[in-house]
């Protein structure tokens, strides 16, 4: 380490200066400098290239465990271990921020309730079986933005979403039948979802039923019967809404759709395209 620092540093300050002030001889440091670098060090530098590469791909949003699926990919052999040694030792982290809460369930209402029908089995045997919905919020200048996104269990792309200023039932009907029309699903499959009053609605009902699609729901005030879009918003708001200060709700429109279809739906890796660490948060 001695050796190293005086390399980086011998355009700034006299070697045998540094020499002298670590206690070690410039012989030993020069006999250092002049050996054929190793093996190990090469594949280090050329890993430490992909890692940077990788995290600048995701615009800074990807840590070890989702870097290492991506270079997994590539086929590279690196242990997760090794690349977060790595990323620790140059200062390459995932950009991170604590989560913000908003009540937007409301499930005190004597509307039906479906049945729960995964029972927190979050697999999906091919795309358009299994649907997932849920709602969150986004903060901006002008008030509160709020998000309906309906995502497909097998691939966990969202297959829909809309945007309001309100968490009316519009809102949530409006990305479920923007989910239909782009995946045009078979009968029979099932929509899971919470119980609140937008999914229990008897519009929303209606749309489903139209769809000949099949309701499910949580049980009350279980977030985990939801985890994956509990995971996707949560991804949501730590890679880029607590990294941003929007003026408008169309700034955050924008930047969300870009988010969404942009980024989400398409990067590398997991049965969609997405490196998805699996998070449950509520």
């Amino acid at each position: 380490m001695s050796f190293r620092f005086i390399e980086d540093h011998r355009d700034a300050y006299p070697v045998r200066l540094m020499c002298a002030v670590l206690e070690v001889s410039p012989a030993g440091y020069y006999a250092w400098r002049d050996r054929p670098v190793s093996e190990r060090t090469k594949s280090n530098a050329s890993l430490l290239a992909a890692i940077r590469q990788v995290h600048q791909d995701s615009s800074g949003r990807y840590g070890s465990p989702r870097v290492h699926a991506v270079l997994r990919k590539q086929g590279r052999g690196a242990s997760r271990g090794r690349i977060e040694r790595l990323m620790h030792r140059h200062g390459i982290r995932a950009i991170m921020a604590p989560p913000r809460r908003v009540r937007t369930t409301d499930s005190r209402h004597d509307l039906p309730i479906a049945p729960n029908l995964i029972a927190r089995d979050f697999t999906a045997p091919a795309p358009n079986r299994v649907w997932l919905a849920d709602i969150t919020y986004i903060p901006t200048a002008e008030g509160w933005l709020y998000l309906a996104a309906v995502m497909d269990l097998f691939s966990r792309k969202i297959v829909g979403w809309a945007m309001q200023d309100h968490i009316q039932v519009e809102l949530a009907s409006a990305a479920l039948t923007m989910a239909i029309q782009q995946q045009r699903p078979l009968a029979g499959l099932i929509h899971h979802s919470d119980r609140g009053v937008q999914y229990a609605s008897h519009a929303y009902r209606k749309v489903l039923t139209g769809a000949g699609i099949v309701a499910s729901m949580s049980r009350k005030a279980d977030c985990y019967d939801n985890a994956p879009m509990e995971s996707f918003f949560h991804t949501l708001k730590t890679e880029l809404i607590h990294h941003r200060d929007y003026n408008t709700r169309a700034e955050a429109q924008r930047d969300i759709f870009a988010f969404i279809e942009g980024f989400y739906n398409c990067a590398s890796e997991h049965p969609s395209g997405y490196v998805i660490e699996e998070k449950r948060f509520c």
